[in-house]
């Protein structure tokens, strides 16, 4: 059992109670996180009794339920809670909203079924309004979940029944907040926030209600009150890493006053002054240096412990020096890019991927100079109709849910090809959803042409940046490992260098950074991605350990070398 220090301060009643949506703030909120029962079958029949209690949203594979049981491909699992709403909360219709459950969620109340999604990592709501006890009465929610984990198509990211190495340990269930919002039953459903940088304008895209007022503060100071949906912001204050600088909004329509926010930045590619093309932000070119963040807790897996939690990783990565980290095969909850927001860190942001076996040959066959064709399904596993086309809803549902995130500059639809299949297709599909972010198609290898970066990951071979069509990013190096006693997951170590002592780590990692990073920048290097923010489970190759109570390099020597990894 590997605690981190925030998991003494759980309110298990209440945990993760923040309110969980910053970029859309209703007045509105009642948090389901805390105690539920729930019972684990091998039918899909509902039980008669629950015996046992979970504490939402932690899976049930992890410590912090209180359970710390696997569910398997043949089980179901059910968890039952009962709720009042206070009198006055309907104001003419009753959402519940779910961050995550993995993977397939059936939504009963009050003995009726709602809905059904299908989709591990992406967020979700349904309406109860129609389904609800009269004021006062008690309501009965039930959310039945089947996880198949890796041994179907369905997106699952790196959980692996038969973990070990660089798979981790399967979770299933509810594992992002869970809430209550009312709203008028005409209502502003969500607005879609489009900087446009170049024209000095925010442009206004809104779903559920035409009449909205928009208001734009500058700190406190109001400077737009209007109906348009395109606002010109004359001399505007650009949001970078270096001055995350964020402009307030209020949506008035409705009857209701809804919070948000945006920032003025653009992200591009482009030719530098020596004719070297190059990631560009706010339109110069900017290099991206940045850590592979996995987002696994010792003790929540994929769920922080607490929201501090997480916002202690983006600062960790502050401090040191960084100024991106690539979210890795998982969708964080919303605050934890309201942190990167708000503390000007970029992200490169990954699609979670399925299909099936991720197997060797996909990973081995680059190293002799061989690109598979991702258009024959056979190649990369992905033959199942159905689960190449809920990638494409998942893709859909991750760009809507988090595209008016400041920070992210980069969508990764494929990683290592693991699930890849048709990525020319992909591009096209991302370009038309958001045309105003990077994409890294093809993260690794197996690189179909259909990219806005040369994209390498190199742990094995010596890195030498070569000049193409594209921008050159390094998506995945370094990997060092060291392990440290009594703040491990077990006692296996995976990496890709071994190092014993933090001296020793300390000199090779600034070796790594001044011998072969530093000096190939002026080269066409645009950006670089370090394996990794922490440990996870049998990877030991974190700056810091996966319970975050001990940093292997000093922060101080981290913030020294990264200043020189710029342009």
């Amino acid at each position: 059992m590997l605690l981190t220090k925030w998991s003494r301060n759980i309110d298990r009643e209440n945990p993760l109670s923040e309110y969980p949506r910053p970029q859309f703030v209703r007045d509105s909120y009642i948090s389901l996180n805390g105690t539920w029962d729930y019972s684990i079958r091998k039918t899909d029949n509902m039980p008669s009794v629950y015996t046992a209690q979970i504490t939402v949203p932690f899976s049930p594979e992890c410590e912090l339920s209180g359970v710390s049981r696997i569910i398997k491909p043949d089980e179901t699992l059910f968890y039952k809670k009962c709720f009042i709403l206070p009198v006055g909360f309907n104001k003419g219709r009753v959402f519940i909203n779910f961050g995550a459950v993995d993977q397939v969620a059936t939504v009963f109340l009050n003995g009726k079924e709602i809905g059904t999604h299908t989709g591990g990592y992406t967020a979700f709501k349904f309406e109860l309004t129609d389904y609800l006890s009269a004021d006062g009465e008690e309501n009965t929610l039930i959310v039945r979940v089947k996880d198949y984990t890796d041994t179907c198509s369905y997106s699952r990211g790196k959980q692996k029944m038969k973990r070990g190495g660089i798979w981790y340990s399967p979770q299933s269930g509810i594992w992002q907040s869970v809430w209550l919002e009312s709203t008028p039953k005409e209502f502003l459903e969500r607005v879609k926030i489009t900087p446009d940088y170049d024209n000095e304008q925010v442009k206004f895209e809104y779903f559920g209600a035409d009449d909205v007022e928009v208001l734009i503060y500058d700190g406190d100071e109001l400077i737009a009150d209007t109906t348009e949906h395109t606002v010109k912001i004359p001399d505007f204050k650009s949001w970078s890493p270096e001055s995350p600088f964020l402009y307030n909004v209020v949506f008035k329509a409705c009857g209701e006053r809804i919070k948000s926010y945006f920032g003025m930045r653009k992200f591009s590619t482009g030719v530098d002054e020596k004719g070297i093309l190059r990631l560009f932000l706010n339109n110069e070119p900017y290099f991206h240096n940045g850590l592979l963040d996995q987002g696994y807790y010792s003790d929540g897996y994929l769920t922080p412990p607490t929201n501090q939690a997480m916002e202690e990783d983006v600062l960790f990565a502050k401090k040191a020096g960084f100024n991106m980290l690539r979210k890795h095969i998982k969708i964080e909850p919303l605050l934890w890019y309201h942190y990167c927001d708000v503390n000007g860190i970029l992200v490169w942001q990954d699609m979670v991927n399925g299909g099936g076996n991720y197997g060797l040959e996909v990973s081995a066959i680059p190293f002799v100079g061989i690109t598979l064709d991702d258009t024959n399904y056979k190649n990369f596993h992905r033959t199942d109709k159905a689960g190449r086309e809920l990638y494409y809803q998942e893709l859909n549902e991750t760009i809507e849910h988090l595209y008016n995130c400041p920070c992210i500059a980069m969508w990764v639809p494929f990683n290592e090809g693991w699930g890849q299949f048709d990525s020319a297709k992909a591009y096209e599909m991302v370009k038309k959803l958001d045309h105003t972010r990077v994409i890294d198609t093809t993260s690794g290898w197996h690189d179909m042409g259909a990219s806005d970066v040369i994209s390498k990951h190199i742990y094995f071979t010596p890195i030498k940046v070569k000049i193409g069509n594209r921008p050159y990013v390094l998506s995945e190096f370094g990997g060092y490992s060291m392990k440290v006693n009594g703040h491990t997951f077990n006692n296996k170590m995976f990496g890709y260098k071994v190092y014993n002592t933090k001296d020793s780590l300390t000199k090779a990692y600034a070796k790594l950074f001044n011998n072969v990073i530093i000096p190939q920048i002026k080269d066409g290097l645009c950006a670089t991605v370090y394996t990794q923010l922490t440990d996870v489970e049998d990877e030991l190759n974190g700056l810091m350990t996966y319970d975050r109570a001990v940093v292997k390099i000093d922060i101080d020597k981290l913030r020294e070398i990264n200043e020189k990894v710029k342009l």
